[in-house]
């Protein structure tokens, strides 16, 4: 009976060591790709509301327990400075690489009107390159200060709760 005991609880124990180690992963700050009428760059309010969207991001994938997140605040690239790592070709994984991370994500807000946008997102290998996930919304209404909730419906629906 105590053999059986001891091998019962040296799987447990072995069990509970296997649980995967989080991925490091390098999230860095939605981004604004305005298709509206008079696109008049990124306002104050735009920039308050995607910074929004990018906290809920960050602390959803932080609380799955899925990913660590590392800092990217004092990135240099330019791309990162400006926002435009969307149009980089890729080179958030790289950054993503040299800061120790495993992946990159990079999230942007698409506004087609005033009222109207799309949130993607797109999820690397930092040493690779390579789309690991990749998601879009679809068309939704709202205006900027509905970009936090799509952006965290986007992420539960097509990343947290697929893998």
């Amino acid at each position: 009976m105590l053999k059986l005991m001891l091998s019962a609880a040296l799987l447990v124990t072995f069990a509970a060591g296997a649980a995967p180690q989080p991925i490091t992963l390098a999230v860095f700050d939605f981004e604004l790709d305005d298709f509206s009428a008079s696109p008049e760059g990124t306002a104050s309010a735009d920039t308050a509301q995607l910074e929004k969207g990018t906290d809920t991001v960050r602390q959803l994938l932080a609380q799955s327990g899925r990913y660590k997140l590392l800092d990217v605040g004092n990135v240099g690239a330019p791309a990162a400075k400006t926002h435009t790592l969307r149009d980089c070709n890729d080179c958030d994984a790289d950054i993503a690489s040299k800061l120790g991370a495993e992946q990159s994500l990079v999230g942007v807000v698409s506004r087609i009107s005033r009222t109207e946008y799309v949130v993607k997102f797109h999820l690397r290998d930092a040493r690779t390159g390579a789309v690991v996930a990749t998601g879009d919304s679809g068309l939704r209404m709202g205006a900027d200060y509905s970009w936090s909730r799509g952006a965290a419906s986007l992420l539960k629906a097509q990343l947290l709760e697929r893998q």
